[in-house]
C-alpha cells in the first residue's frame, strides 16, 4: 500500500526488537501509516495498543458510545470514573501516552467515503453487519486495506480485505537462504558447488539468488538476481559463467525473496463464499458452523434490537495476510461434557466491571477466581500483557487473594515499544515495581505484590515452603529455558499448575502443565544446550566459519582493547608481577596490542587515528599472514587430508583501503574509542578523516614487530624478556606518571558511542578474512546481545492463551482432554491447538531405600538392613531420622521434606519420581 512520507527518522534503540522481525523498510512504512480504528471495547482496546506501540503514523479512534459497566471486563483504557463518557474520547490520552511518537486523535462523526479516503488501513471491531458491509464496499473501491474484528464470548471472527491487487514483498518471516561456495565453473549452464557445511540448504529449483565476496568471478558479486536448478548431487546451475574470469575462491550465495501478489473479495461476496484458514478438514467445517452462527447473531441484533442474553436457548506488505477470513473459538473452557453449564440466573449482570466474564463463566467462577493466589514470574513483554489481563478478570481481587509478582531486571528504553506497562519516566526502575503499580491503577482492587529478587536456588530462603504453599499456581513469562526450567522444578516440587509463554518474532507457544494431569514441563534438549554456551576460543581466534564467531571475536576485541587493557595499566604494578605467573603472555599480548604502534602515550586525535590504522594493519593484514605462515594455505596433515578443510576456512590478508566504508569506519570507531579511553576528545568529522588518512603512511611489519612477535607467534610470547620487552617495561612505567585510563563498558544501545560501530565494522572485516558473508549493523547487534526479535502483538496473543487455561485450573478441571498447549506463527497465518500428553507412570514394585535429596546421599532406610537396625531406624519419627543420618534438621519454616527413592539391584538409570513428606 501507499503510505504518507515521513520526516520522522525511525528511533532504532526503542523499536530495536521489532526491526528484527519486521525489518527496516516495513517499519517506515508502518511509520507513514494513517490508520482509523473505530469500536473500543475490550478488543478494539488491544487492537489500539498494538498499533501504537507497533510505531504507526497515526491512529483515528471512533467510538461514540457511551462507556457502560460489562466495558471494564476487557477495557483497560476504561475505568469506573469513565462510565457514560463516550469511549473514543475516554481512551484518548491513555493511548496517546503508549507512544509519544504516535499522533492519537478522535472522530466523532460517521464513517463517510470522504472520511474513509483519508487512511491507509480502516479496522472496525464490535461492529453491526449493515456497517460492515458500508464501510466494507467504499475501502474495497478506493484501495483502502479493511480488517473486521469481533469476539462474542469464547468465540471470535477476523476478515480482512487489502484489495485485488496486494503486493507482499517479504511473504515469510524466514531469513533468505545463505551458503558459502566452494567453486563455480565457466560454461554454460555454470555450475556452483557449495561448502560441505552447507550441504541441506533447502534451495529450490527456481529460486533466485545473487552472489557476494567471490575472488576472480567478480563479475558475479552483486549481479541481478539469477534463477537456479539444483541438481541431484546438490549443486546448482545458473546459468552461462563462460565470458567469466575464472573462479579462485570465497564468496556466498543468498536466496533472494519473491514478492507475491493476493487478490482479496469485497465482505459482501466473502460472506457468502467465506475462505477460511484452517489445518485440517475438521476445522473448516468448524469454521464455516461459526461463520453462520456470527451471520445468525447479526441476524438476531438486527431485529431485535440487542444481542442475545447470556446462555439464551434462542442460540444453538510483510507476511501473507488472511486468506480471509479466520474464526477462533475457546469452548473448551466451558465445564467438561457430563458437568452441567453455567445457570442463566447466575449469568445475569450484577452492574459491575466483570459482567462481561459473569455472562460467560457466572458470578460463582468470578468469586473463584477472585481468592486465587498466583505468582508471575518475569515482567517483561509477556509479564506484562499477563499482569493487565489478571487485573482485568479480577485474579486476586477479594480477601485473601493475591497476585505475586517477581522480576529482578530494570527498564530500559527498547522495553518500551512491547512491555506497555511502562513509560519514559519509569526507565532505570525494577519492572516488577513498576508493573505492579500500573496493575492497580488498571483494576484498583487487584492485590498485587512486587519482588524484585530472582527466581532461582540462591534465593530459596525467600521463595520457600511457605512462599508457595500459599499460592494457588505459578505463571512463567520468561526468556531463557534455564530460568523456565527452574521454575518448572519448583512447581513440580510444590504440586502446584504452571501457566508458561514464549514468543520469538511472530512464533508463539503458550502451555499448562497440571500436577497429576499433563506431563511436566520440559525445555527442548538442544535449546538447553545451546543457550549461553560459550563458543570455542581457538575457534573464535584462528578458525572462524560463522557469522556469529565473528560478532564474538569483535566484541572480545572490544573488551581487551577498551576495557580489561585500560584495568590492567591502571593496575600496572600487580599487572608486571604476575608476569612470571602462566598468565604472563596474554598480559603482554593485551598491554601490546594497547600500545600498538605508538611508544608513549596519545596526545591528540591524530596519535588516536595512527594507532587505530596500525591496529587495523595489525588484526587484518599481517595477523593473517602470520596465521598462514604457520599454516600455509597447501598444509596437509599426516593422514593426507588439507589442514584447511571441513569447518577451517583458509583466510585471506586484507589490503587496507580508506575509499571502503567497512574500513574507513573502523579506524573511525577505533580512533574515537581509543580517544574516549585515554580522556582526549574525539572526532566525528569524516571529511577530515579522509583527508588524514591520505597522508598517513600504512604501517609496515617492522613498526608492529614489538606487538606482532608476542601478539602472534606461541614460541616468542612464552619467551624470556627480550630488549623489545624491556621496552614494553619501560612504557609502562613511563604511563604510570600520567592520569588513569578509563576503562569502556560494552553498551549496545547507544548509537553515539562508537561501541556498536565498533563492533560491527571489526565483525565484518574478520568475515572478510575468512569469505563469510558478514553481517551488517543490526545483525550484529542482535548476534552480541543476544537480542530475541519480538513484537507486542505475538505477546498479547500468547497472554490470551494462558488466560483461557487459566478459566480451567480454576474452574477445577481436572481431565487431560480439557487443556490445550497453543501454537501460532502470524507470519504464516499458522495457528494449532492440541491436548497435552499424559504423565508417565509406574506401577511396578521394588524393594526402596529412602535418601534426603535436600540432605546428602546417605540412605534413610534399607530393606537389606539387618532385624536390629531397621528397628532401629523404624521406631523414629522422619525428622529424627534425617537429623540422625544426616546431622541437619529441617529450616523453620520448612512445610515439605522431599525423599529420593531408588531401587536395591536395579539399573542406575531407573529413575522414580520423588516423595514429598508433609511436615
Amino acid at each position: 500500500m501507499d503510505v504518507l512520507e515521513t520526516s520522522k527518522s525511525l528511533d532504532e534503540e526503542l523499536y530495536s526488537r521489532q526491526m528484527y522481525v519486521l525489518g527496516l523498510p516495513a517499519m517506515q512504512r508502518i511509520q507513514g501509516a494513517k490508520v482509523l480504528l473505530s469500536g473500543l471495547q475490550g478488543l478494539g482496546a488491544e487492537v489500539a495498543k498494538n498499533l501504537v506501540l507497533m510505531g504507526v503514523g497515526s491512529l483515528t479512534l471512533h467510538d461514540p458510545h457511551p462507556t457502560c459497566w460489562s466495558d471494564l471486563a476487557a477495557q483497560f483504557f476504561l475505568s469506573k470514573r469513565d462510565l457514560e463518557r463516550s469511549r473514543a474520547e475516554a481512551c484518548q490520552e491513555l493511548v496517546a501516552k503508549l507512544n509519544e511518537s504516535v499522533q492519537v486523535c478522535i472522530h466523532t462523526g460517521d464513517l463517510t467515503e470522504d472520511l474513509l479516503l483519508d487512511f491507509q488501513v480502516v479496522v472496525l471491531t464490535a461492529s453491526k453487519l449493515e456497517e460492515q458491509l458500508k464501510v466494507g464496499t467504499l475501502c474495497h473501491k478506493h484501495g483502502v486495506c479493511f480488517l473486521v474484528a469481533d469476539t462474542w464470548g469464547l468465540v471470535g471472527q477476523l476478515f480482512c480485505d487489502f484489495g485485488e491487487d496486494f503486493t507482499v514483498q517479504d511473504p515469510t518471516e524466514a531469513e533468505p537462504l545463505t551458503a558459502a561456495i566452494q567453486h563455480i565453473t565457466q560454461g554454460s549452464p555454470g555450475i556452483v558447488t557449495l561448502k560441505k557445511e552447507a550441504h541441506g540448504q533447502n534451495f529450490c529449483s527456481g529460486d533466485l539468488v545473487t552472489f557476494s565476496g567471490i575472488e576472480g568471478m567478480v563479475e558475479l558479486n552483486d549481479c541481478a538476481p539469477r534463477p537456479i536448478h539444483v541438481q541431484e548431487d546438490g549443486t546448482l546451475e545458473i546459468g552461462d559463467t563462460t565470458t567469466f574470469s575464472c573462479y579462485l575462491r570465497g564468496g556466498a550465495v543468498t536466496e533472494v525473496k519473491r514478492p507475491k501478489t493476493v487478490s482479496h473479495e469485497p465482505l459482501d461476496a466473502a460472506l457468502l463464499q467465506p475462505r477460511v484458514v484452517a489445518q485440517s478438514p475438521q476445522e473448516v467445517h468448524r469454521a464455516h458452523c461459526l461463520h453462520q452462527a456470527f451471520r445468525a447473531l447479526h441476524k438476531f441484533h438486527h431485529h431485535n434490537g440487542r444481542p442475545p442474553r447470556p446462555w439464551d436457548p434462542a442460540i444453538s506488505r510483510k507476511f501473507m495476510p488472511l486468506d480471509q477470513w479466520l474464526y477462533f473459538d475457546a469452548l473448551d473452557c466451558l465445564p467438561e461434557d457430563g458437568k452441567p453449564l453455567p445457570n442463566p440466573e447466575d449469568c445475569i449482570p450484577r452492574g459491575c466491571r466483570y459482567d462481561g466474564q459473569i455472562a460467560v463463566f457466572g458470578a460463582g467462577f468470578q468469586k473463584k477466581l477472585s481468592h486465587q493466589h498466583y505468582l508471575l514470574v518475569g515482567a517483561g513483554a509477556i509479564g506484562c500483557e499477563l499482569l493487565k489481563n489478571f487485573a482485568l478478570v479480577g485474579l486476586g481481587t477479594r480477601g485473601s487473594g493475591s497476585v505475586t509478582v517477581a522480576d529482578m531486571d530494570h527498564i530500559e528504553r527498547s522495553n518500551l515499544s512491547r512491555q506497555f506497562l511502562f513509560r519514559p519516566q519509569d526507565i532505570g526502575r525494577p519492572k516488577a515495581e513498576v508493573a505492579a503499580e500500573a496493575a492497580l491503577r488498571l483494576n484498583s482492587d487487584l492485590q498485587v505484590t512486587s519482588f524484585t529478587h530472582q527466581l532461582d536456588p540462591s534465593t530459596e530462603d525467600i521463595y520457600g515452603d511457605n512462599f508457595f504453599s500459599r499460592m494457588d499456581g505459578v505463571a512463567a513469562a520468561l526468556d531463557s529455558f534455564q530460568a523456565r526450567r527452574y521454575v518448572a522444578v519448583r512447581c513440580t516440587h510444590y504440586l502446584k499448575p504452571l501457566l508458561e509463554a514464549g514468543t520469538q518474532g511472530t512464533l508463539g507457544h503458550a502451555s499448562v502443565f497440571m500436577p497429576h494431569v499433563t506431563e511436566p514441563y520440559r525445555a527442548p534438549a538442544s535449546a538447553t544446550a545451546s543457550e549461553d554456551a560459550p563458543y570455542p576460543v581457538c575457534t573464535v581466534r584462528h578458525f572462524p566459519s560463522t557469522v556469529e564467531h565473528t560478532v564474538q571475536w569483535a566484541r572480545d576485541e572490544f573488551e581487551g582493547l577498551f576495557h580489561l587493557a585500560a584495568e590492567t595499566i591502571n593496575h600496572h604494578q600487580q599487572a608486571l608481577t604476575s608476569l612470571a605467573d602462566t598468565d604472563r603472555p596474554q598480559v603482554l599480548t593485551l598491554l601490546q596490542a594497547v600500545l600498538g604502534v605508538l611508544r608513549e602515550r596519545p596526545q591528540t586525535w591524530q596519535d588516536c587515528v595512527v594507532w587505530a590504522l596500525g591496529h587495523w594493519q595489525l588484526r587484518f593484514c599481517y595477523s593473517i599472514m602470520q596465521l598462514l605462515k604457520h599454516f600455509p594455505p597447501d598444509k596437509v596433515l599426516e593422514d593426507g587430508t588439507l589442514f584447511w578443510s571441513g569447518s577451517k576456512r583458509c583466510p585471506q590478508p586484507l589490503e587496507f583501503d580508506a575509499s571502503q566504508d567497512t574500513h574507513f569506519l573502523y579506524v573511525l570507531a577505533a580512533a574515537n574509542l581509543y580517544a574516549q579511553m585515554h580522556g582526549l576528545p574525539g572526532s566525528q568529522d569524516k571529511t577530515g578523516l579522509r583527508e588524514l588518512l591520505k597522508l598517513l603512511p600504512l604501517p609496515g611489519p617492522q613498526d608492529l614487530a614489538p606487538i606482532f612477535a608476542n601478539d602472534l607467534d606461541p614460541a616468542l610470547a612464552s619467551a624470556e624478556f627480550g630488549p623489545e620487552q624491556l621496552k614494553l617495561h619501560e612504557a609502562l612505567e613511563f604511563w604510570s606518571v600520567g592520569p588513569h585510563l578509563k576503562p569502556l563498558r560494552f553498551e549496545k544501545d547507544n548509537d553515539s558511542n562508537f561501541h556498536m560501530d565498533f563492533v560491527a565494522a571489526a565483525a565484518s572485516l574478520r568475515a572478510q578474512n575468512y569469505g563469510i558473508l558478514p553481517a551488517n549493523r543490526m545483525q550484529s547487534k542482535r548476534i552480541v546481545a543476544r537480542i530475541i526479535p519480538a513484537i507486542a502483538t505475538t505477546s498479547a496473543a500468547v497472554a490470551g492463551l494462558v488466560v483461557l487455561e487459566l478459566y480451567k485450573v480454576v474452574g477445577g478441571a481436572q481431565s487431560l482432554g480439557a487443556f490445550r498447549h497453543s501454537y501460532l506463527h502470524l507470519a504464516e497465518n499458522r495457528f494449532s491447538r492440541w491436548v497435552p500428553h499424559a504423565p508417565a507412570i509406574q506401577t511396578e514394585q521394588h524393594g526402596l531405600r529412602v535418601r534426603m535429596l535436600l540432605y546428602g546421599r546417605a540412605p534413610l532406610y534399607s530393606a537389606a538392613w539387618p532385624p536390629e537396625k531397621q528397628a532401629q531406624h523404624l521406631s523414629l519419627r522422619v525428622t529424627e531420622l534425617v537429623q540422625r543420618v544426616t546431622g541437619q534438621v529441617p529450616l523453620p519454616g520448612q512445610r515439605v521434606l522431599v525423599l529420593e527413592l531408588s531401587c536395591e539391584g536395579e539399573e542406575e538409570d531407573t529413575i522414580f519420581p520423588p516423595l514429598h513428606y508433609e511436615l
